[in-house]
Formats: structure tokens, C-alpha cells, sequence
């Protein structure tokens, strides 16, 4: 790639996540030497984002623009050679993602995303990871809140357990926690578009059930995700569901199957589970008993086509987010555990900015400085985050207003 004319193009600039991340990459790295463009369908919008950027960032007045279609894939072919990362905001990804994914695994060009769309993950596997592992070309998915914390968190805990005791763990347990943010336009987008391919198509009902849905080959002893309430012994607080567990799990289970696959220390066939903690005591339980009761009803209520279209009209539009402060003000909190009958290891994880765009839109930019400017040695492929890039991602995160760190 060493003649490619970018490091990174960044596709969607102009949304309200694409403008964050576009803000962060110039902010961060423009100094350094990136080589960033902005691509996205609308010359005009794009110009305006650059003109925007340039005002916190003098040196972004010059970022190229590239101009292409997400359904134009001789555009999305030029974009992809030109490049040797692309970067892309642009969801449901499930509408207008594929052609893009297809390109970059053709050119060898990387590429990340922030969809937390499993059917679309499985597309990608099914269609383009052979042709990816060919080129070089890595696909790695699910670069934001969905799924770095738990595919990140999860990695560091059963590493750290094998070098402890010698032997992996039995259990890893991912409890998301406290946090504040407000909710994002382009996840709920991208949820109810799920819930419409579900409501057509049995095959995507068992995909979406199944937890081994992302993972080709051997399969492990874990059922679904947990939907009641249950009491974590090892971190003394009480918990319930997780909504992005029916992801987030998935990609946790595809990053063992990795690297077992691919001769690297996975999981040894670790039962995972991902909940949500609620605190301790009697409150703890409470709002446990609360959250799983909520979660289940508004899963009904969404599954139904009338109900689901009525809800829409009072959930945020793609595009839209929370106000400048909110955004600021917000963090995330993830605790993790790795159990085996030699122990136990117990970590934390703590992003700043609201998880849905200021934290994610970090999380993406990072990812993609990654694979643009990291000496990685996994090969090319469909993957996720913890089977790429492990340590260089936790390195760079942790410059950028993250912590994840073993307690004990």
C-alpha cells in the first residue's frame, strides 16, 4: 500500500457521527502527518465539514474530497484503491454498507466500521472474507461502543488469566455499567431495520438467536444471552440484560474462533456472557428485577410491525444525537471477570465522552490509525477488533481519555 495517495478516507463525513470522528481524526493526528480524506455523496456538505474543521484545525482546509455513492460501486472501487484504510459511518449498514465492504476486500484496502448489525457481519463473512484473506484486506467490524469494550475487556482478562495460572479460564463475564449519554439516531436506524428484516425473513430470527451466529467452525458450550436477573458473585453487584449483548457477544465468540483458528492463545472454550450490572443490594436487585422486565417488554413491543412503527415517531432521527454538553459530560463504565478453578482476574474499563458518539467516534478514528499506521501481523479477513490489533488499539485508546487496567 505504499503508494496508496491516503492513509485514511473517512466515508460519511458528513453525519453527525462522521463530523465527530472527522473532528477527532484532524484534531489528533493532522499534526503528525495523516494523510485524511473525506469522501460522501454530496460535494457541498462535505466542503462544509471541511470548513467547519478548519476552524479548530487550520491544516484540514486543504482535505481532499472525494465524492461517491454508497450504492456506485465503480466509485467505491476508486475510493478503495486510493486508500489504504477507509473508515465508514454510513449505516444501516445492511442498506449501505456491502458494496463498500466488497471493494475494499477486492483493493486490499482495510477497513472499519461501527455497525452493530450481526446479519450484516454475517453477510460480510459469507461473501467477502475469503476474497479479503486473499487480498489482505482487513474487515474489522464493530469499531465504537458496539463492540470494543467487551471484545477489548474480554481479551485483556483471559490473557492476563493465562499468564497468571498457565491454563485458560472457564468462565468471562463482561458487566456493562454505569453510564450516561443520550441516545443515538443511526443505532436506533439500524436496530429497527433488524427488527424489520426479522419480522420477513425466519432465517434471520434464527441468526439473531443463535449465539454462535458469527463463528465458523467449532461452536462452544454457551446458550442465549441472559435475560433475568442474577446476582455476580465475583463483583458483588447485582445484574440484568444487556441490550448490545446480542451483539457484542457474537463478536466476542468470532474473536476466540480467531485466534484458535489461527494458532494464537484464545479463549479454550470459555463460556461468555454479557449483562448489564444494576448495583448492590436490595436497590441493586430492584432495578435489576426493573431493567429486565423493561428490556423484555420493549423487545415485544418493537417486534410488532404497527407498535414498532408508532415508536418510531418518539425515538431520534439518523443524524440527530445529544447536545454539545451531554456529549462532553457522558462515560461509560465496563467491569470484566475471567473465572477458572485457579482464580480469578477482574478488570475495568472506563471511557469519557457519551458512549454513543464521543467515545465511539474516538474508538472508530482509532481503529482506523491502526490499521493505517500499526506494524499488525494478523492477516486479512473478516474480524474483529481483539483479533486484529489488540495491543496497538488498547495503546492508542488509552491516550484518548480511556482506561482499561487488571484490579489486583
Amino acid at each position: 500500500m505504499t503508494d496508496r495517495e491516503h492513509d485514511i478516507v473517512l466515508f460519511g463525513a458528513t453525519g453527525f457521527t462522521g463530523r465527530l470522528t472527522a473532528g477527532h481524526l484532524a484534531r489528533t493526528h493532522l499534526a503528525s502527518g495523516l494523510r485524511l480524506a473525506l469522501a460522501g455523496r454530496d460535494r457541498k456538505k462535505l466542503e462544509g465539514v471541511r470548513d467547519e474543521l478548519a476552524k479548530e484545525t487550520p491544516a484540514a482546509k486543504d482535505l481532499p474530497i472525494l465524492i461517491a455513492d454508497a450504492h456506485d460501486r465503480a466509485a467505491l472501487d476508486a475510493v478503495a484503491k486510493a486508500t489504504k484504510v477507509v473508515a465508514t459511518t454510513v449505516g444501516p449498514y445492511a442498506k449501505y454498507g456491502e458494496a463498500l465492504v466488497a471493494a475494499c476486500a477486492a483493493a486490499g484496502t482495510h477497513y472499519s466500521d461501527l455497525t452493530g448489525e450481526v446479519t450484516f457481519i454475517r453477510r460480510s463473512i459469507d461473501r467477502h472474507h475469503a476474497e479479503a484473506q486473499k487480498s489482505g484486506a482487513r474487515i474489522v467490524h464493530t469499531c465504537g461502543y458496539d463492540s470494543i469494550p467487551s471484545d477489548l475487556g474480554t481479551w485483556l482478562v483471559a490473557k492476563t488469566y493465562r499468564e497468571r495460572f498457565g491454563e485458560a479460564p472457564e468462565t468471562l463475564v463482561h458487566a456493562a455499567g454505569e453510564s450516561r449519554g443520550g441516545a443515538s439516531g443511526g443505532t436506533v436506524a439500524s436496530m429497527l431495520f433488524l427488527f424489520e428484516e426479522a419480522s420477513r425473513d425466519r432465517n434471520v430470527r434464527k441468526l439473531l438467536a443463535d449465539p454462535y451466529s458469527l463463528v465458523d467452525g467449532k461452536r462452544g458450550k454457551d446458550a442465549g444471552d441472559p435475560l433475568g436477573v442474577h446476582y455476580e458473585r465475583e463483583l458483588g453487584l447485582w445484574t440484568g440484560p444487556f441490550l448490545m449483548a446480542a451483539v457484542n457477544s457474537r463478536v466476542v465468540r468470532r474473536t476466540a474462533s480467531l485466534l484458535e483458528s489461527e494458532g494464537r492463545e484464545g479463549y479454550g472454550g470459555a463460556r461468555y456472557s454479557e449483562v448489564m450490572s444494576t448495583g448492590k443490594g436490595a436497590k441493586g436487585a430492584v432495578a435489576a428485577t426493573m431493567l429486565s422486565a423493561g428490556l423484555t417488554g420493549g423487545m415485544g413491543v418493537l417486534a410488532i410491525g404497527p407498535l414498532r412503527r408508532f415508536a418510531t415517531r418518539f425515538l431520534p432521527k439518523p443524524g440527530e444525537g445529544p447536545s454539545e454538553e451531554m456529549r462532553r459530560t457522558g462515560y461509560f463504565v465496563s467491569r470484566f471477570v475471567a473465572s477458572g478453578p485457579r482464580g480469578v482476574v477482574k478488570a475495568k474499563m472506563r471511557g469519557e465522552g457519551d458512549p454513543g458518539y464521543d467515545a465511539t467516534s474516538r474508538m472508530l478514528g482509532e481503529s482506523a490509525m491502526c490499521l493505517a499506521k500499526d506494524a499488525l501481523d494478523s492477516p486479512g479477513g473478516v474480524r474483529t477488533p481483539a483479533s486484529t490489533m489488540p495491543e496497538p488499539l488498547l495503546a492508542r485508546l488509552r491516550a484518548q481519555r480511556f482506561t482499561l487496567e487488571i484490579e489486583g
